[in-house]
This record gives structure tokens, sequence and C-alpha cells, in this order.
């Protein structure tokens, strides 16, 4: 039987300012990528959403990203490797602090935005996420694209990895994301994203860009959370994954 994790992008407010739906959502998804403050994120919120992950039994996860939080970690940018290896460990720990006063862990690492599609192809920056998960815990997981620079590295540093896929992002024919400055790189049709969703947990395809056949291999399905209609989107692909005989759980 077919099994699929879960994950959300959460904890994307700053201050008084909210962008998901991080309570609701937790009752749907079985990992959550708290933002760790570099690209959204701070202190009280990332400790209010490890308390409500924790109560749930959701796993956590560092969402980490370019320090960017007025472009939302989504600007190209080129930050020296060794200053980048301290910032992806900086991140970590800071949310390590909030998951174990609320009696739990952080699970795993997921790149967020610019820098996640930078170590798709980027070994520079790729080694230096790499290096950086390493310093903060060497036995954590890291959540990334089939075939990327940063999961193959990963691998060869002793580190688990976990293959993602987007359920409401559209791929190019080389199974890569479409940039977001494209027409057509979000998927907005509530239908085509679960019927996207059920292709890629059951038989690992999708339909690329411009209509192509793809395979997309991953064990855990990205929901995004600043989605307008998530958490009802979140609960839909839930309901139909399960009717179609898929297991959702959290990767091992």
């Amino acid at each position: 039987m077919t099994a699929i994790d879960l994950n959300a992008d959460l904890g994307e407010g700053f201050g008084r300012w909210r962008l998901t739906d991080d309570e609701r959502l937790l009752s749907v998804v079985t990992s959550a990528n708290v933002a760790c403050g570099f690209h959204a994120g701070d202190a009280a919120t990332m400790r209010r959403v490890c308390e409500l992950a924790a109560e749930r039994g959701v796993r956590i996860g560092a969402q980490v990203s370019y320090r960017d939080l007025a472009g939302f970690g989504r600007r190209a940018m080129d930050v020296p490797p060794e200053e980048l290896t301290a910032e992806i460990a900086y991140q970590i720990g800071a949310l390590e602090v909030f998951a174990r006063a609320a009696g739990t862990r952080v699970s795993y690492v997921k790149p967020h935005g610019a820098l996640y599609n930078r170590v798709v192809h980027d070994e520079e920056q790729a080694g230096a996420v790499v290096d950086g998960v390493l310093l903060a815990d060497a036995s954590l997981p890291v959540l990334g694209l089939p075939g990327s620079r940063l999961l193959k590295l990963a691998g060869k540093a002793g580190l688990p990895t976990v293959t993602e896929a987007f359920a409401d992002r559209a791929y190019t024919e080389e199974g890569t994301l479409v940039p977001r400055g494209r027409e057509g790189a979000v998927v907005t049709d509530p239908d085509a994203v679960v019927a996207r969703s059920v292709s890629m947990a059951r038989f690992g395809e999708v339909d690329a860009h411009g209509g192509a056949r793809i395979r997309v291999r991953a064990r855990s399905l990205c929901l995004h959370g600043d989605t307008p209609g998530a958490v009802d989107l979140a609960r839909r692909i839930r309901e139909r994954l399960l009717g179609a005989g898929v297991r959702v759980e959290a990767f091992a």
C-alpha cells in the first residue's frame, strides 16, 4: 500500500501579521515546515506553532532560508558558503529550542523559496546547506527535490534524504519547478491540484508544463499554506488520497 507524507509551510507570519492558518492546517498535515525567522516567522510564532504541532503529533521541520524578510525568501541572493552554513545551523538551532520546550524536536530540514530552487543545481550552495545541517545535527533528514544536488550531497554526507513533490506547482519537462515569475507556475484550479496529488502519490507521475507526462517519485507532498483556501484544499487532498488507497503518514 502506497504511503505519502503531507507537509505544509507554516508559521509564515511576523509580529501581528499572519499568512498561514497554522492551527487548522495542523489538523490535516503530517509534517510542518516551520519558518525560522529568516524569510518569515518570529520567536513567538515559532514557539506557538511548535506547541500546536506537538499537541497534534505533527512532525516539525526547520524551513531554512536566505536572510530575506522583505522578499519572503524568494529573491535570488549570493551568500558566501561559510556564512550560509552558519545561518542554516542558526535557524535549525533556534527552532530546536522551541520544539524541545514543547516536548518534541526538529525532525527534518527543508530549504525555502530561492534557496530551495538554487540548491537543485548549485553545488556550492547545496554543500553549504548540507554543512549547516551537519553542524546542527548530523542525524536530521533533508527534504528536497528528486535528483537535486542538495539530496545527492546530503546522501554522500550520510544524512537521510526525503524526496518531495508539489501539489500546486507546475513542473518543467526536466522535473524541476517552473519559476514563479513565469505564467502557469502555480496551479490554481483546486480540482487539478487534487488530481495531481493523487497521480503523484499513486503512480509517481504528473503532467509537466506543456503537457508531457513525467516521473515524480516522492515520499512527501507539499501543500503551500499561503494558497487561498489552503485548509479546505488540504482536506480534499487528504480525503482523496485515502479514498485512492494511499496511507497518509509522516515519513520514517
